[in-house]
């Protein structure tokens, strides 16, 4: 068990255990499926790229339970880009 699972702050980062439990899994597939990691880690294991990116802001939940990137700095910040993950329909 990775020891940020031990204290409450990524809990209440994302809104809940639900909600991390969610956001956790969701990245997880979309990074099997070969979606880039939005930090550097030399850690090749994917629990510790999605919780870097959750707890360096990279990663949320958008309204829709969809996983969402946060801006980057570009001029196109104010969009959320997509695709940092996959919604539930594509998972039947």
């Amino acid at each position: 068990m990775l020891d940020v699972f031990k204290d409450e702050a990524i809990v209440n980062k994302v809104g809940g255990r639900f909600k991390l439990s969610s956001l956790i899994q969701k990245r997880l597939v979309a990074l099997n499926r070969g979606a880039r990691p939005l930090i550097e880690l030399t850690s090749k294991n994917p629990m510790e790229i999605v919780v870097a990116e959750i707890l360096g802001d990279k990663i949320f939940l958008d309204h829709s339970g969809r996983v969402a990137v946060a801006g980057d700095g570009s001029p196109t910040e104010g969009k959320k880009r997509r695709d940092a993950g996959i919604d539930l329909d594509s998972l039947s």
